[in-house]
C-alpha cells in the first residue's frame, strides 16, 4: 500500500499562543450577548406556552362510557427505565368486556423522567403524557400520584382504540392454530 505524506503548515507567533483564536470567539460570544432581546417572563400571572409535542406529567385517562381504559398489562411498568410506575392488578367484578384493572396505579414523578415509553407500549392507549408542568409538593410521599390522582389529570379521551367493543372486533376472525 502507497500511502502520502501530508507537511503541515507552519505555524505563526499568535497562532501558536492562541491569543487571536481566544480574542476571536469572545468577540462572537459579546456581538450575540448584546444582540440579543432580552424579556422577563411575569410566570403566575402570564401563563407560560408549552410547546407542540410537549412531554409533561404521565397521566391516565377513561374512555367515553367513563371505564378506566387501564387494563393492568404491567407493560408501561416493565419499560419505565427508573421504574417509576407501580401497577397492582385486580380481576374486575360482574359482566366485565374487561378481564382485570388496575386495583393501585402509582406514579413516582420523582423517579419519572417524562421520556414516554409508557405511553407508547401502552397497548390500550391508556397512559399519556400530558401538558401538565405545574406540580409541586411538600413531602416525597405527595409527589407519588395515585391512580385517582393520575385519572383527574387525564380526564375523559373519546378517541382511540375500543378492543374490547364487538363493533371493533366485527370482521375479525382467524382459523387454525396461532403460529
Amino acid at each position: 500500500m502507497a500511502y502520502k505524506k501530508v507537511e503541515r503548515p507552519e505555524l505563526t507567533l499568535g497562532e501558536k499562543l492562541y491569543i487571536p483564536a481566544v480574542l476571536k470567539g469572545l468577540g462572537l460570544t459579546m456581538k450575540y450577548f448584546l444582540k440579543r432581546k432580552k424579556f422577563t417572563r411575569q410566570y403566575p400571572e402570564e401563563p407560560t406556552v408549552v410547546p407542540e409535542g410537549y412531554r409533561g406529567l404521565p397521566a391516565l385517562v377513561k374512555d367515553d362510557e367513563g371505564r378506566v381504559k387501564c387494563v393492568a398489562c404491567q407493560m408501561c411498568e416493565w419499560v419505565c427505565p427508573p421504574e417509576a410506575i407501580r401497577i397492582v392488578p385486580q380481576e374486575l367484578p360482574g359482566d366485565n368486556p374487561v378481564e382485570k384493572g388496575p386495583k393501585e396505579f402509582d406514579l413516582d414523578t420523582l423517579r419519572c423522567i417524562f421520556c414516554g415509553l409508557c405511553e407508547e407500549a401502552c397497548p390500550e392507549e391508556a397512559i399519556f403524557l400530558s401538558r401538565e408542568f405545574e406540580f409541586a409538593g411538600q413531602s416525597r410521599e405527595e409527589m407519588i400520584f395515585n391512580k385517582e390522582k393520575l385519572l383527574e389529570i387525564g380526564g375523559i379521551r373519546t378517541q382511540g382504540e375500543k378492543k374490547w367493543k364487538k363493533e371493533a372486533n366485527a370482521g375479525f376472525s382467524r382459523q387454525g392454530p396461532i403460529r
